[in-house]
């Protein structure tokens, strides 16, 4: 039966998370949200099976469960996108509706088994009112948490742009995946109501967990330790004090994304100067996994500041500022006499890009034409 697949590979992917070496705080959520999954579709299976009520003790248990998952979500999604909250207060409010919930059902727990298997054969009678805001509370949280949890992507992906020249092994297709699975989940839960439907989809949405986890290699390590928070506050790192010039509180520069960052318009432009110097002599866009963090400590500059620079001098984020010297590499590389040498491919990996896909795209994006229509053009 499906929910016994379902079962048995949430238990899988625990086991995997629970033997993997230095787990990380995403690694921890996404096991707690596994052995959640278990637990319900367990819970479940006994309710389906009415075995449960050779288990009174596990009565109601299975109610408030589903106001976990979303939070769950949206943990994961933060934590794993280096969003999560800072504060400890702010992770436990989350968890309050589920906790309100459970204070709640406690004097229904305390009823004999008699009375216990009573309620829940007759649908819940003298809880009716509970079982109407319980499930007004589901809706809204499977649609604020699904919802959240986009928004975060969203700005992940905005993020990895001022952050990595490639972006293919951080874009996190597979948190997407899992995020609009369990939205097509809530779909079912709102649109259905009907509890063998929902826990079907919920079945189906650990499998499918399982297979990709399979083929993911970095399912269960996507924190990526070079990711930087892009934050320029007067907290950043302190520079050379004989440069620093207070920022002017004008109307335009309170309306600056950098406005408090302290960089003065002669040290950027240095810092800009050796940038470029070492950008152009040492072709560091060759190097396919350059990052933001990397190119700053070979400048010896704080990652916020260059990535401020790159953004005002350039007019563009990292990601689309490295490729654009790969790209011009690539047509340099081509027009040379030695180019019938080498694939299109291979010229491509020598410029830095680590895919055919992300040579193709970016450079369509950068000049207007395909790699294949651009050396057409210029062969005639």
């Amino acid at each position: 039966m499906i929910y016994i697949a379902g079962i048995s590979i949430a238990i899988f992917i625990s086991a995997l998370l629970l033997v993997k070496q230095q787990k990380s705080k995403s690694d921890y959520i996404l096991l707690a949200w596994m052995l959640l999954m278990t637990f319900h579709l367990t819970l479940f299976y006994l309710h389906y099976s009415e075995s449960i009520f050779n288990y009174p003790i596990l009565l109601a248990i299975i109610f408030p469960l589903p106001l976990l998952h979303g939070v769950l979500l949206f943990y994961y999604v933060s934590s794993v996108t280096n969003q999560f909250p800072k504060k400890n207060y702010l992770v436990f409010i989350h968890l309050i509706p589920a906790l309100l919930a459970y204070l709640y059902l406690i004097p229904f727990i305390l009823l004999s088994n008699e009375e216990k298997i009573f309620i829940i054969k007759n649908n819940g009678v003298g809880y009716e009112n509970f079982q109407i805001l319980l499930l007004a509370a589901v809706y809204i949280s499977g649609v604020i948490y699904v919802i959240w949890s986009i928004k975060l992507l969203n700005n992940h992906k905005k993020n990895i742009l001022h952050q990595f020249s490639n972006i293919e092994a951080v874009n996190l297709k597979w948190l997407q995946f899992l995020t609009y699975g369990l939205g097509l989940v809530w779909i079912v839960v709102i649109f259905t109501q009907n509890d063998i439907f929902i826990f079907t989809g919920v079945s189906v949405f650990v499998i499918l967990i399982g297979f990709f986890g399979v083929k993911q290699r970095d399912i269960f390590s996507t924190e990526k330790n070079d990711f930087v928070e892009l934050t320029i506050e007067s907290t950043a790192p302190e520079i050379d004090k004989k440069e620093l010039v207070e920022a002017v509180e004008t109307k335009a520069s309170k309306k600056s994304k950098y406005a408090n960052s302290g960089l003065s318009e002669k040290l950027k432009e240095t810092y800009y100067q050796n940038m470029m110097s070492l950008v152009k002599q040492e072709k560091v866009y060759t190097n396919c996994d350059l990052s933001l963090k990397d190119l700053a400590a070979q400048l010896d500059i704080h990652a916020n500041y260059l990535s401020q620079i790159i953004n005002e001098k350039e007019g563009k984020n990292f990601y689309d500022f490295i490729n654009t010297f790969r790209v011009n590499e690539f047509k340099r590389l081509i027009a040379g006499p030695k180019s019938q040498q080498f694939t299109i491919l291979g010229l491509a990996y020598d410029c830095g890009f680590n895919s055919k896909s992300s040579f193709n795209r970016n450079f369509k994006k950068i000049t207007g034409s395909t790699p294949s229509q651009y050396i057409q053009s210029n062969q005639q």
